[in-house]
């Protein structure tokens, strides 16, 4: 009995649109390159290439931003490769910026795309060095063009202005990471945007979200987007609605419906991998977001202030509101350790006064600035999360201030979550209406702590060390302390 032949991915895209107007594209020689470093793309790949590499009658790309959004393992990297190989040997880009929410991704990409490099003669001799330290990973030919490889998490990227900005991982791309790299483009004759990822997984996919609703928004309106090119293979799966006869919808058990989401069925995964892996994740919804590509996108209502709603902590700002009486002081810093920030909390008018007196990058100021601090106000206690990023700074802290850290376990740091959020709600609190906290309230995120939750510091895609900063100082003016010069007021 002959096998059934291996059923082979859809090469089209289930939500696509592009610049209409163009007259060439680079993307055939882009192509031939990859072929001869010994990267042979598949027509998806191609396909893509050959739109987000259109050329206007000016010169110009026809696509500012190219979105591809293609489960995972179907081959993204090639096109990345592609693209980074042609800009560097074909269209002349003095600077590609290669970027991935975390440095071991971006790592994995310069391995590979190195690989492709020096492994061919006519590519390797014009490449002036590779440095891969702690300090840069990157490629520079002797020309002085320059591919590098960042990390968006720790905040490497900003400043720097890329001819072809390669954006990986961008199911994990915020506000705060765009706002650094879009104004930079404005000074680049012909920038690109070059966005790589799978499917949405919430309130981290923020600018993915954004680039799907043009989609959609364009498809709907049979109007081309003038400057996007977004691809995305994807599934629309059955609503809870559909009765068991439904056609219109797709399936997660139905094989028609994972050639639809994955290209590279056929080539790269086989139909009894995808099987398999179906029956281990079950109907958690993993299955259809990780090999079906339905993901979970923020909406424009849904990007900001999810916790607490803006007009309601708005309300609260009181211009001459101010400390007195025993003060609590409290540092946090982000988890790249690249901001932090100090805040103080006091009575005021029978509530609660919060104010973030310091927010500045990095950690090394941290010990000089508390210690003025607490020499100027003599705070009845400082508060630092342990397990969280400012915690390596405790023990400098109690030796420089000579006064033991109050550390809350994680129930406390729950119960002050929770305090914040019913002071906030109960007008209980008033606060100046500084910047670096209404953007960290914005953003913010919760995370389970046990039956409670407290202040998510990953994959917000915002700095909230000045809002975990003035919540763990709230709770200070209760907690328990060595030193009682200072009586607790309520």
């Amino acid at each position: 009995m002959l096998a059934e032949p291996e059923l082979r991915g859809v090469q089209t895209p289930r939500l696509y649109t592009a610049p209409p107007t163009f007259v060439s594209s680079a993307a055939q020689e882009a192509v031939e390159l990859a072929a001869m470093a010994g990267l042979d793309l598949f027509p998806w790949q191609q396909h893509i290439l050959d739109v987000g590499m259109r050329e206007r009658a000016d010169g110009q790309w026809a696509a500012f931003e190219v979105a591809v959004n293609v489960p995972r393992q179907n081959g993204k990297g090639g096109i990345i490769e592609a693209r980074e190989l042609a800009g560097l040997f074909l269209l002349d880009e003095r600077l590609i910026i290669h970027s991935a929410h975390e440095f071991k991704t971006s790592r994995v990409a310069f391995e590979r795309v190195r690989s492709l490099i020096l492994g061919h003669p006519d590519l390797r001799k014009r490449v002036k060095r590779v440095l891969s330290n702690t300090t840069e990973t990157s490629i520079e030919l002797v020309s002085g063009q320059k591919l590098a490889f960042l990390a968006r998490s720790g905040g490497s990227g900003r400043g720097f202005t890329g001819d072809c900005n390669i954006l990986d991982e961008d199911m994990i791309l915020g506000d705060d990471a765009m706002g650094a790299l879009m104004p930079t483009m404005s000074a680049v004759p012909n920038p690109q945007l070059w966005y790589l990822g799978s499917a949405g997984i919430g309130a981290p996919s923020v600018q993915l979200a954004r680039l799907r609703r043009r989609a959609l928004a364009a498809r709907e309106a049979g109007v081309p987007d003038p400057s996007l090119a977004y691809f995305e293979w994807s599934v629309d799966p059955h609503a809870d609605e559909c009765g068991p006869d439904c056609t219109e919808h797709d399936s997660a058990d139905d094989p028609v419906a994972w050639a639809k989401a994955n290209p590279s069925l056929g080539y790269l995964i086989s139909s009894e991998f995808v099987r398999n892996e179906r029956a281990s994740l079950g109907t958690s919804g993993i299955f259809e977001r990780e090999r079906l590509g339905v993901g979970d996108y923020p909406s424009d209502e849904a990007d900001t202030w999810q916790v607490i709603g803006e007009d309601a902590w708005r309300a609260l700002a009181d211009p001459k509101s101010q400390p007195e009486g025993a003060l609590s002081m409290a540092i946090d810093a982000t988890p790249e350790r690249d901001y932090a920030a100090i805040a103080v909390a006091g009575v005021w008018r029978g509530g609660t006064h919060v104010e973030v007196i310091a927010h500045q990058p990095g950690m090394g100021w941290i010990v000089e600035k508390a210690r003025q601090l607490h020499e100027r106000h003599k705070p009845r206690c400082w508060v630092v999360d342990a397990g969280g990023p400012a915690g390596s700074l405790i023990q400098d802290l109690a030796d420089d201030l000579g006064v033991e850290i109050v550390q809350p376990k994680p129930r406390q740091i729950a119960d002050a979550t929770g305090q914040f959020y019913d002071a906030v709600v109960g007008q209980a609190i008033s606060h100046l209406d500084q910047p670096p906290l209404a953007v960290a309230l914005a953003g913010a995120q919760k995370r389970p702590l046990g039956d409670a939750w407290a202040w998510a510091r990953r994959g917000v895609g915002v700095d909230i060390s000045p809002l975990v900063a003035v919540t763990l100082a709230r709770w200070g003016l209760g907690a328990e302390v060595e030193d009682e010069r200072a009586p607790i007021l309520w």
